[in-house]
């Protein structure tokens, strides 16, 4: 191929290789299996730069979604269960899968319709941010719950990153409005000293 994606077709090693000190490019052997070998005329140092800015761009896109684990207690109280769905709802908006498990001790273990109880409830009350993947069931002496987000990683981090980019913006509109505020009161003041001088 030529510098401009052209195709030049079958030519000698020694001619390519003038082809490509002329236009002061790269001989680079695109398909080395064909017969005859492929090449093409590049500034191979451009395309390895453009090639790790698009690797670095992709990388920055991607999101791996976590498994996060929270831990309830069959007797738990409102205060505990708040704080608890909190995180939960937390783990969602972030994109993060939530492995919600509910620890039997004793007695509590002849219960288990009291664990689907609070495993339902609690799945109600994140219902906006996601949905349950896998249904409460019993795995030894815990039950087992899984809520998927509703948004995706990639989504959430998006999100996160516009949201970020207004508080700086409101930041700053505030800073600002402190100055005007501080240079009027700094107005203010000497006015009033030079009304005093008089």
């Amino acid at each position: 191929m030529g510098p401009n994606g052209e195709q030049v077709g079958i030519v000698a090693i020694r001619k390519a290789l003038d082809l490509a000190r002329e236009s002061e490019l790269d001989l680079v052997e695109v398909a080395p299996q064909a017969k005859p070998p492929v090449v093409k005329l590049m500034d191979y140092g451009k395309f390895k730069y453009e090639s790790a800015q698009k690797a670095r761009e992709a990388r920055k896109n991607q999101a791996n979604t976590a498994l996060k684990e929270i831990r309830f207690r069959l007797k738990i109280d409102e205060h505990d269960y708040e704080t608890k769905k909190g995180h939960v709802t937390r783990f969602l908006t972030g994109g993060d899968k939530v492995k919600v498990m509910i620890m039997f001790r004793g007695r509590e273990q002849s219960r288990p319709e009291m664990g689907v109880k609070l495993l339902n409830r609690l799945a109600e009350d994140v219902s906006e941010l996601g949905s349950v993947e896998s249904a409460p069931r019993v795995d030894g002496r815990n039950m087992v719950m899984v809520i998927a987000p509703a948004k995706s990683k990639a989504d959430a981090k998006a999100e996160s990153r516009k949201a970020s980019a207004g508080a700086k913006g409101s930041r700053a509109e505030v800073k600002s409005r402190r100055e005007r505020e501080a240079q009027a009161k700094a107005g203010t003041h000497s006015e009033d000293s030079s009304e005093q001088a008089d």
